[in-house]
């Protein structure tokens, strides 16, 4: 069972990984601060809960030490980017005027 246990354990890390590299990536290609800060945090929520489970599904002793750092993140993370992305708001920081392709779309079918 313990070899079963290390395998998911892997492959939950792994996901993990995958999903911070991905937030990371997000950082980079994002045009403004808000898109930026969404990224940041939902990817990196889900990929630090993924690599924290991970380590708990090899190390089974830590899992409750573990847990507890998974609640803490889920409470700190959403509320973290809400601040950042209100104190963007308030220092005037503008969004990017995106395209409307769908308002595009409708005009070439009238």
């Amino acid at each position: 069972m313990s070899g079963f246990l290390d395998t998911l354990g892997a492959l939950v890390l792994l996901g993990g990984t995958l999903f911070l590299a991905l937030g990371g990536l997000g950082l980079v290609r994002m045009p403004d601060v808000y898109n930026r800060i969404q990224a940041g945090t939902k990817a990196t929520t889900l990929g630090t809960l993924l690599v924290l489970l991970g380590a708990a599904l090899i190390s089974p002793a830590w899992s409750v030490k573990l847990l507890l750092i998974m609640l803490f993140l889920m409470f700190t993370n959403p509320l973290s980017s809400q601040v950042l992305a209100r104190a963007a708001h308030r220092a005037g920081v503008a969004p990017v005027a995106s395209k409307d392709a769908l308002a595009d779309d409708a005009e070439d079918l009238a």
